[in-house]
């Protein structure tokens, strides 16, 4: 598989209910994004996907949250936004912008400090 990717650093709130100190109370993180889209085949310029394309998509995706309560994007299931909640709907608001490139595969990192992340891994489904 050849892979390509980028990376966004974002500032963010949120608050991890039942959990005592700092972290159960609103707070910031300084997250980074990291998203690696992967094909098996080249395109016929030689690319998995355009940086262009995939650049512009991580910076909406982080735009969405920039300097915003993570609450905007908890899905009804969750009980918080952690790591992997936030990776999981990176993923979704990517492989939607992506579907028309060719890229076959998608993941994404969401770095909550520079040692630990969460993330989600899935196929992009072309239309």
């Amino acid at each position: 598989m050849y892979l390509v990717g980028t990376a966004v650093e974002v500032r963010a709130l949120h608050t991890m209910p039942g959990v005592e100190g700092p972290e159960g109370e609103r707070h910031a993180h300084d997250y980074r994004i990291e998203v690696v889209v992967e094909r098996e085949r080249l395109d016929r310029r030689g690319m998995v996907c355009d940086l262009d394309v995939l650049d512009a998509a991580l910076a909406d995706t982080a735009d969405t949250v920039r300097d915003e309560d993570l609450e905007v994007i908890r899905p009804s299931d969750a009980l918080a936004v952690t790591v992997e909640v936030f990776a999981r709907w990176a993923y979704d608001r990517l492989a939607a912008a992506l579907e028309d490139t060719g890229a076959e595969q998608l993941t994404v990192r969401v770095w909550e400090s520079p040692v630990a992340y969460g993330g989600y891994r899935g196929a992009i489904n072309a239309s």
